[in-house]
C-alpha cells in the first residue's frame, strides 16, 4: 500500500504524516506527478488560504494530475475546500472535483470566525469512511470558510450555520475537520480511507 501527502504547503503535513505513522503507515510527502499517480491512496493537506495551496499545485504542475486521478484521493481542511469548483477566498478556481462553492461563515451573535474548536458531527448518509463514527461524534476544526450541504456531503456540522464536514463523491472525499487532532475520530476516518479506499 503506498499512500502519499501532496506537497501543497499545508503548515499541517507534518502533523497529519505522523497521525498516519501511529496507524503504522509510512505516507511520501511528495510534489512528484509520477508518484501522485502511482500511489494506492492520495491525501491533499492543507492550512492557509485556497489561493495559496492552488498556486502550489499549479506551480508543481499537478492541478490536471489531480483533476485526472483514479486513485482514491482525500482532502483535509483546505485541501477539502480545493476539491470544488470555486472559493470565495479570493475569488479562487479551484480543482473543479467536486460541484459548487465554498463561503466564508457568517458572524452573527455568539459566533465568531473562524470557527475554531470541537464540534459535533451529524451524519447524512452512510459510507465506508464513516465506518465507525457515531452520530454526534466529536471533530477538532480550524477553519472561515465551509463547504455547502448537498447530496455530496457525508456528515455536516453547525457553526451559526450548518455546513459539509465530510464530503464524497466517487473517489473524491475530504474532511473539514483536521483528523490528525480529532483523537479517535480523525484516526478512525484515516485508518478507513487507508483500508478501505472510497467504496
Amino acid at each position: 500500500m503506498k499512500v502519499v501527502l501532496v506537497d501543497a504547503g499545508g503548515s499541517n503535513i507534518g502533523s497529519v504524516r505522523y497521525a498516519l505513522q501511529r496507524l503504522g503507515v509510512d505516507a511520501e510527502l511528495t510534489g512528484d506527478a509520477q508518484a501522485i499517480r502511482d500511489a494506492d491512496r492520495v491525501i491533499l493537506p492543507g492550512v492557509g488560504a485556497a489561493a495559496v495551496c492552488m498556486a502550489r499545485l499549479k506551480e508543481l504542475g499537478l492541478v490536471d494530475v489531480l483533476r485526472t486521478l483514479d486513485t482514491p484521493l482525500l482532502g483535509v481542511c483546505v485541501g477539502v475546500q480545493l476539491l470544488f469548483a470555486h472559493s470565495e477566498e479570493d475569488d479562487t478556481p479551484c480543482l473543479g472535483l467536486l460541484p459548487g462553492q465554498v463561503r466564508k461563515l457568517a458572524v452573527s451573535t455568539g459566533i465568531r470566525v473562524p470557527h475554531m474548536g470541537w464540534n459535533t458531527l451529524q451524519r447524512t448518509r452512510d459510507a465506508s469512511l464513516l465506518d465507525g463514527i457515531a452520530d454526534g461524534d466529536h471533530a477538532y476544526f480550524v477553519h472561515s470558510y465551509a463547504a455547502p450541504v448537498d447530496d455530496d456531503c457525508l456528515c455536516s456540522s453547525d457553526h451559526g450555520q450548518r455546513f459539509a464536514a465530510v464530503v464524497q463523491r466517487g473517489n473524491v472525499a475530504g474532511a473539514q475537520f483536521h483528523p490528525e487532532r480529532s483523537g479517535a475520530v480523525g484516526a478512525r476516518l484515516l485508518k478507513n480511507f487507508i483500508e478501505y479506499g472510497l467504496q
